[in-house]
């Protein structure tokens, strides 16, 4: 007989386990993403063809990540930094959802299989594998399934010793709930909602439903429930993750929501024959009391069969739900200080730190754009005669100076945030580059509202350069304007692909155009052409331009890791 005692210690290694089950899995996920990171990215980026191969690549990554939350999460990132369209991640989540009943099954088999001959040499080869720095992301991958196997075994062992099925309050209180009645079955799916939602881990929920459903005490039915219940909680962590992020990430976590919403509801309509027919698939009997072995494959085979036949349904209708979520969430203008200056970062999408290092590096790209764009506005600030407009160009750098500024902040921010998670050396290094390349863009910033400066003395001091020296400094300006077109190709594509010795060309001509001109300009001083003061302008502009050739230097150094 259990005492009250005894329940409260076992309770104690429940929640314990759970834990475990959840660190465990934790750990494999990230352990797997360190150790194919830029793989994962490109596999998710790439193989998203057609809503097929969209479907077949979530499968793929959830049953490798064993984690639909971390894919989803993924899929939205990507959505954030335009890496995906919104159909691509409609049909990823669909295969994500299909991968994720593979944790089902596993969970399945731990109640029926003794997962400690499997437990024990995980946990030694992790910890050799570990202290080997070049294998250490596999030792931690190693170590994730050993805690989650043995969170398993100590499930089924809590489970066994809490001896459920003579425990007469417990059974009578299951046996309180009429099983037949589709009311009974919304509270249960409510339930199940609801916890997961709180709990944030549809695998604990769904370790809990089978530790009931084994025990005999928990009727299938009542079971069902939950496990439909975990499908539509799940999409919670997706949709926090988007709350803050631009309207097509919380769109794609919309259309996970929409997805499974959808699915309950069609399976509730049909849901006695439905779930009648999972039972003869595995041989069970729901009327039988003597083959609660088989109950948690049921569970895991409703699991599949739901995810599966609910993806078969909707994955011709992608066009429709892409419609139906932009309808629901409309395009609004962005507010906030944060979104002024970035696009493709969201702060709180933090939690998958190789996503969160390819959204930093597609906003830095941007800023490249940005600097260029405010250089063009400098070398019109040049040409400009007409006051207004002279004013108006003017305040237009100065607000662009203000921006490169708080975006400099911002990606920096976002990157030390980043980089507090466990990270691979190879991401570790992506962010040092990427720091360094976030300063030298803002100096460029810097450069340029020093040369629209300049500019304003000289329109200020009412004289002009001679149509020689206009048509040298014009020259110079383009030459500037090569290395920043250089710089953002270099930025936008692969280092690999490109050739660094381009941009020292342009430095290079640059610095001999420096030299040029500013032994022209001395000519000009002394044969009385402008007076010193005004030669010092002209100096100024071409010391700053040259100085703005060094930035584009140090950007391009900094990408390709030198």
């Amino acid at each position: 007989m259990v005492t009250t005692h005894d329940y409260f210690f076992i309770s104690l290694k429940l929640l314990g386990s759970l834990g475990l089950l959840i660190f465990g899995m934790k750990m494999m996920s990230e352990a797997l993403q360190k150790m194919a990171g830029p793989q994962l990215r490109h596999v998710l980026a790439r193989m998203t063809t057609n809503r097929l191969t969209g479907m077949l690549t979530g499968t793929m990554v959830t049953c490798a990540v064993q984690s639909s939350s971390a894919t989803t999460v993924m899929t939205v990132s990507f959505v954030s930094a335009g890496l995906l369209t919104l159909a691509q991640a409609i049909s990823v989540i669909m295969g994500a959802n299909i991968g994720t009943t593979l944790t089902a099954w596993i969970m399945s088999l731990g109640y029926n299989v003794d997962l400690t001959n499997v437990v024990f040499p995980a946990f030694f080869f992790g910890v050799l594998l570990i202290y080997r720095k070049r294998h250490r992301y596999v030792g931690d991958f190693l170590f994730g399934i050993a805690f989650m196997f043995l969170a398993l075994v100590m499930l089924s062992s809590a489970g066994k010793a809490m001896d459920l099925a003579h425990n007469e309050t417990v059974v009578n209180f299951f046996a309180s709930f009429d099983t037949g009645s589709h009311l009974t079955i919304l509270v249960f799916l409510a339930i199940g909602t609801l916890i997961t939602g709180v709990v944030q881990s549809s695998a604990a929920v769904m370790a809990i439903t089978i530790l009931l459903c084994s025990t005999g005490v928990l009727p299938i039915y009542l079971g069902i429930a939950l496990v439909m219940g975990e499908n539509i909680g799940t999409t919670a962590t997706a949709n926090l993750a988007a709350l803050g992020a631009g309207t097509q990430a919380r769109r794609a976590a919309l259309a996970h929501l929409l997805f499974n919403v959808f699915g309950v509801i069609w399976v509730l309509c049909v849901f006695y024959p439905f779930v009648n027919m999972v039972c003869s698939l595995v041989g069970y009997n729901p009327a039988a009391t003597d083959q609660t072995a088989l109950l948690p494959v049921v569970l895991a085979m409703f699991h599949t069969c739901f995810n599966v036949t609910n993806t078969a349904l909707l994955i011709g209708f992608i066009p429709q739900m892409e419609r139906i979520v932009c309808w629901l969430l409309p395009e609004k203008e962005q507010a906030g200080h944060q979104e002024l200056y970035l696009q493709y970062i969201q702060a709180n999408l933090v939690q998958t730190p190789e996503i969160a290092v390819l959204q930093a590096q597609k906003e830095t790209a941007h800023f490249a754009e940005r600097m260029q764009q405010m250089f063009a506005l400098v070398r019109n600030l040049s040409k400009e005669d007409d006051e207004e407009q002279f004013d108006s160009i003017f305040q237009q750098i100065k607000q662009q100076e203000d921006h490169a500024d708080q975006t400099e902040m911002a990606i920096a921010r976002y990157l030390e945030q980043v980089g507090e998670g466990h990270l691979s050396d190879d991401t570790k290094h992506k962010i040092r580059q990427m720091m360094r390349e976030v300063g030298e863009l803002e100096s460029i910033g810097d450069a340029c509202y020093k040369m629209a400066r300049t500019i304003r003395r000289k329109q200020e001091s009412g004289k002009h350069l001679t149509t020689h020296l206009q048509q040298q400094l014009e020259a110079m300006m383009t030459l500037c304007d090569e290395a920043l077109t250089q710089m953002n190709i270099i930025m936008k594509g692969h280092r690999n692909e490109h050739d660094i010795r381009d941009t020292y060309r342009i430095e290079h001509d640059i610095n001999q155009m420096r030299d040029l001109l500013k032994a022209e300009n001395i000519h000009a001083v002394n044969d009385h052409e402008y007076d010193y003061a005004f030669g010092t302008i002209f100096a100024d502009l071409v010391g700053e331009c040259e100085k703005l050739g060094d930035y584009v230097v140090n950007v391009v150094q900094a990408r390709f890791g030198i």
